[in-house]
């Protein structure tokens, strides 16, 4: 079997897998069977050939993976729906349905990213320069105000990964989200995909999301401490529109440490790495089970 580039996310009791065609979402029942869906990859940016452009391309990637993200967890939510019997439809859902028919789904999908981006947006951005502003008060250098609203960001998202980890659920995301990666590890070291396999490798990976999150923040600090320190409706803005930039960076420096081990790649891949403590946990073996059965069915 050739080696193919693969990633994944963790979805409600499963995980989600795809490489560059096929995409496969295998979910643990609750009767205990694993339930696997395939379909073929439909990239909107590769038809486009947006991935090709550096540093563009990365904004682009980044909205295409949280619409395949949504998608993925509303069909693992759904399997659960269906077997326990749990269907009942709340009014949003009935209201939305109602309207728009068959196009209910994409709108919800659409309402649950723009949804996403604004509490990023308030918790990520204008929560931390709004505080940050606070300490012009003992310091009107400019460097050092950026550098103090860039901790004030790391530390909120600290403090939101922590928080929801305390969630039982989130606690199963974040076991399976662990699954992910050591069933991938597993094939990248060109072992057989097994549970016993994949068991002793570590739970880390430096491709994760996690780590794209510490960098676009890393990154964030670094390019708005060329912007000065303005108002704060205008500090805010700017860093709304900064936005793709910060992503396209983030994106490369990503590609680049999956593509080569070295000191300096893992010197740059090491705090987000640690934060992956918080965002995986160690999974059992019914749950290495599901992951490497939705890697098999990309492969």
């Amino acid at each position: 079997m050739s080696y193919k580039a693969v990633g994944g996310q963790a979805v409600i009791e499963g995980v989600m897998m795809q490489s560059d065609k096929k995409k496969a979402i295998a979910v643990r029942t609750p009767s205990g069977e694993i339930k696997v869906k395939t379909n073929p990859i439909n990239s909107w940016v590769k038809n486009k050939h947006i991935d090709k452009i550096p540093f563009l391309r990365g904004m682009f990637i980044l909205i295409e993976t949280m619409i395949d993200g949504i998608k993925s967890l509303n069909y693992s939510s759904d399997v659960f729906i269906q077997e326990t019997g749990e269907d009942e439809e709340d009014a949003i859902d009935k209201f939305i349905k109602k309207i728009f028919g068959d196009r209910a789904n994409d709108i919800l999908i659409i309402i649950s990213m723009i949804i996403a981006i604004i509490l990023s947006v308030g918790l990520f951005i204008m929560l931390p320069t709004f505080i940050g502003g606070i300490f012009i008060k003992i310091t009107d250098n400019k460097i050092i105000l950026n550098l103090i609203e860039g901790i004030i960001r790391i530390l909120i998202l600290f403090m939101y990964i922590y928080l929801i980890s305390k969630n039982k659920d989130i606690e199963r995301v974040y076991q399976y989200h662990g699954a992910e990666h050591k069933s991938i590890h597993c094939y990248e070291s060109g072992k057989e995909l097994t549970v016993e396999n994949a068991r002793k490798f570590k739970r880390l990976h430096p491709r994760c999301g996690t780590n794209f999150l510490f960098i676009v923040m890393a990154t964030s600090i670094i390019l708005f401490a060329f912007f000065g320190w303005p108002n704060p409706f205008l500090r805010i803005v700017m860093r709304i529109v900064c936005i793709p930039i910060v992503a396209g960076i983030a994106y490369e420096i990503i590609r680049l440490l999956g593509k080569y081990d070295n000191i300096i790649t893992k010197i740059i891949a090491y705090p987000g790495m640690m934060l992956q403590y918080m965002t995986t946990k160690e999974p059992d073996d019914e749950q290495l089970e599901v992951a490497i059965e939705s890697l098999k069915a990309v492969l």
